[in-house]
C-alpha cells in the first residue's frame, strides 16, 4: 500500500494494495496491524454505507463529543471528497483538502478526528462506505456550511442536491468556538 501525506496533518491518502487478473480483482481495505503501523493506531468501532445519485453533497460534518476520525472509500461510482481542519487553535484551521475517490482509482481518504468532512456524488449513483473510530451522536453533529464562501471548496457543482441539515449549514467563522473541537484534544 502506499500512503501519501496532504497538506494537512495527519489527513492521508491512501493507495491500497490491487491484486487483479481478468476475473476482476481483490484488495484488502482494511489490516488493523498495517494501518496501525502507518494510518492511525485508533480502533474502528462503526461502519457505515451510504448511497447517494450524482449531484448530492453530503456534508460537513462533525462531532465534537465523539469525534470520529474516518477511512472513507468508493465501492461504486465517484465523488469528490473533502477534510477541513475545524480544530480551535490548529495551525492549519479553516484549511480544507481533497480528493477524488472512485471505484475504479481504489483510494481511500483517512480524516482524523476534529475534522470537518463531507462528499459530493460525480457518478450516476455513488456506494460510498466510511470506517469510524467513534459512534455516531446526532446531538453533537454539526454541520459547516457546504459552500462557506471564505473557505472556497472547488465543488464540481453549484446547485447540490442536500439534506435539509445540511442546507442549514453554519459558516465555519460564525460557529461559537465552544461548539467546534478543540486542537489540544488531539
Amino acid at each position: 500500500m502506499q500512503i501519501h501525506n496532504t497538506d494537512l496533518p495527519g489527513v492521508l491518502i491512501i493507495e491500497p494494495k490491487v491484486f487483479g487478473d481478468e476475473r476482476g480483482y481483490f484488495m484488502e481495505t482494511w489490516n488493523q496491524e498495517r494501518y496501525a503501523g502507518s494510518v492511525t493506531q485508533e480502533n474502528f468501532v462503526q461502519d457505515n454505507v451510504s448511497f447517494s445519485r450524482k449531484g448530492v453533497l453530503r456534508g460537513l460534518h462533525f462531532q465534537k463529543i465523539n469525534p470520529q476520525g474516518k477511512l472513507v472509500y468508493v465501492l461504486l461510482g465517484e465523488v469528490f471528497d473533502v477534510a477541513v481542519d475545524i480544530r480551535v487553535g490548529s495551525p492549519t484551521f479553516g484549511q480544507w483538502t481533497s480528493v477524488v475517490l472512485s471505484a475504479e482509482n481504489k483510494k481511500q481518504f483517512f480524516i482524523p478526528a476534529g475534522f470537518a468532512h463531507g462528499f459530493c456524488v460525480t457518478s450516476d449513483t455513488a456506494l460510498f462506505a466510511y470506517k469510524c473510530t467513534d459512534k455516531y451522536n446526532p446531538q453533537s453533529e454539526g454541520s459547516v456550511l457546504w459552500n462557506d464562501p471564505e473557505l472556497n471548496i472547488p465543488w464540481p457543482t453549484d446547485a447540490p442536491e442536500l439534506s435539509a441539515k445540511d442546507a442549514q449549514g453554519i459558516k465555519l467563522a460564525d460557529f461559537s468556538k465552544e461548539l467546534l473541537p478543540d486542537y489540544a484534544s488531539f
